[in-house]
């Protein structure tokens, strides 16, 4: 139970502590990119991220964590091909043309780093490519288009037409990016479509929160798996891709927190 309703701008020791638990995430995830690779059980890419977090004492934040069914059992979520989010990782061996999406959250000393990389193994489709590709570049043209004090609709506005327009893809709706902070998931959420709550909300100064567009290659709409409550999968079995950071809203604009050192930066071409 939540007793305290979580501060939700920031004071600079607090940004400070969300600075170290996202760059700790990101070393989880340059950590484990050499496994990301054909051949590969996603359980041991799982069981990679829990001994390299725990062995740092941190804590993998997805590990038990109880949502609307039971606890989570995995540290992270492994989502591959058209599964688009809340994968459990298990005996499934990646395969040469596969794409995966890999989600990892930590708590360091109680603030949370999230973020999720859309893998292509191997030798994917072009159109795999092209809707990694889509993914990917509907993250940061949303993240270039925020500053200190927009509605949090300004990424939806952004992600939207971009995809619709350029790719004709689904863009998910029924699953957000969240405000981040001391909880896993607070307010606001953070939606990639606009909707009315997205237009009243505003990304104020000291607010960390996360943008994860989820972008699909047919329908935006999307199941769960019965048998296990938590692998969600596109509706029609088409891929789809997603990427995440976790954003500081500061006086000056945003600020990613989990930048990676090896992994695609602003501006990359996936071939």
């Amino acid at each position: 139970m939540i007793k305290k309703t979580p501060r939700l701008r920031l004071t600079q020791k607090e940004r400070n502590m969300m600075r170290a638990a996202a760059r700790f995430n990101a070393s989880v995830m340059d950590h484990i990119r050499p496994l990301v690779k054909a051949g590969t059980r996603t359980v041991e890419i799982d069981e990679a991220v829990h001994q390299f977090t725990t062995g740092h004492g941190h804590v993998p934040a997805c590990l038990n964590y109880a949502g609307d069914s039971m606890p989570f059992p995995r540290s992270c979520c492994i989502s591959a091909n058209e599964v688009v989010c809340h994968g459990i990782p298990g005996s499934y061996d990646l395969k040469d043309g596969d794409i995966v999406n890999v989600d990892l959250t930590t708590i360091v000393d109680g603030w949370h780093g999230d973020q999720s990389e859309t893998f292509l193994i191997g030798s994917p489709s072009p159109e795999a490519i092209r809707l990694t590709q889509c993914a990917f570049d509907s993250l940061y043209l949303a993240i270039d288009a925020i500053g200190p004090g927009c509605r949090v609709s300004v990424i939806g506005d952004t992600i939207v037409p971009y995809v619709k327009k350029n790719f004709g893809f689904g863009v998910v709706d029924k699953y957000v990016g969240h405000g981040i902070g001391m909880l896993f998931h607070q307010r606001p959420n953070i939606p990639h479509v606009p909707t009315q709550q997205s237009r009243r909300d505003r990304l104020e100064p000291g607010m960390s929160f996360t943008i994860e567009p989820m972008v699909n290659l047919g329908t935006h709409r999307t199941r769960i798996d019965s048998r296990d409550g938590w692998t969600v999968r596109t509706a029609d079995g088409k891929l789809s891709a997603q990427f995440e950071h976790t954003i500081l809203m500061t006086e000056d604009g945003p600020e990613i927190l989990t930048l990676t050192q090896d992994g695609p930066q602003k501006g990359h071409r996936f071939a």
